[in-house]
């Protein structure tokens, strides 16, 4: 085995070279916290103290008496499903819709939609969502009579979820979209001339019998994708509705440990966290692989 492993090294040493770098800085930077961060969860540490051992108590405590925490959960799985799996679906429609377009026009369009990926954009969002009269929703809303006065969005409990949410599927048009466009130009024209030979006669049947099984691998890229920003999502609502946000309205899994990790400094308690996190975005991309199929290589 080791002399296979050896051989292959040696045969493509300079792709392996290549990726040294990167390798070295992800196995520092993420692979070793994470597996750090499993036997911190079982202990009390502050940072400064040497870990004391706690066995499952600040699992015990995240369950039976982390109120705050539960009602994160719930969120989480709100803001996930419409900043996941609806952004999801409407990437795919955008791309979709994009490719269709002359060469130059989908290029221009595909820049535009990534932009906002990149872009540092929550002073802008504030300014949208502005609570006093000359915020641009409200503004709107009240020129054609929908309301009559101002709402505060980022810091009204029933409205802050959502304004987080509109804002995180703005923002998610990354590299899953990305990889959803390689994906549709790299489906070969021809297998659409095939499919109008065997009675294949409008866009829609095209879509289910020809584009999505073509592009299973890019499809599963931005569905993980998709998860990933989804669940870690923590910098856009403190962002824009603030931390900690109204009643925790806006209070995800995520925003749960950076307050115990970054400003309790339990990180004991906030490994035990990422952990949960951790488990349940694998789990849930285990049922992504499952949907999508074995074959997507």
């Amino acid at each position: 085995m080791f002399r296979k492993i050896r051989q292959e090294f040696k045969k493509n040493m300079d792709c392996y070279l290549m990726l040294m770098p990167f390798m070295i800085l992800f196995v520092v930077f993420t692979v070793i916290p994470v597996l750090m961060s499993v036997p911190v969860s079982f202990t009390d540490f502050n940072i400064i103290q040497t870990p004391k051992f706690t066995g499952l108590s600040n699992y015990t405590a995240l369950f039976l008496s982390d109120k705050i925490f539960m009602k994160s959960v719930r969120i989480t799985l709100v803001f996930a499903f419409f900043s996941g799996l609806v952004s999801y679906v409407i990437c795919f429609i955008i791309a979709w819709l994009i490719d269709s377009m002359p060469h130059r026009i989908g290029n221009f369009f595909t820049v535009i939609f990534y932009i906002p990926s990149m872009a540092n954009v929550y002073s802008v969002w504030r300014i949208i969502f502005s609570g006093d009269m000359n915020g641009y929703i409200n503004s709107l809303l009240i020129s054609i009579g929908i309301i009559t006065s101002p709402i505060q969005w980022l810091t009204d409990g029933r409205y802050i979820l959502f304004t987080a949410v509109i804002v995180q599927m703005w923002l998610s048009l990354g590299a899953g979209f990305l990889a959803m466009r390689a994906g549709l130009r790299g489906i070969d024209r021809t297998m659409y001339e095939v499919g109008a030979v065997e009675g294949i006669s409008n866009r829609f049947q095209e879509l289910i019998y020809i584009t999505i099984p073509s592009m299973k691998p890019h499809l599963m890229f931005a569905g993980v994708m998709q998860i990933v920003s989804s669940f870690t999502a923590g910098t856009v609502i403190q962002n824009i509705v603030g931390f900690p946000s109204t009643d925790y309205n806006a209070h995800t899994i995520m925003t749960h440990a950076y307050d115990y990790g970054w400003v309790r400094y339990e990180m004991g308690y906030a490994s035990a966290i990422c952990m949960i996190l951790f488990s349940v975005m694998y789990f849930v991309n285990r049922i992504i692989e499952k949907i999508s199929g074995k074959d997507t290589d």
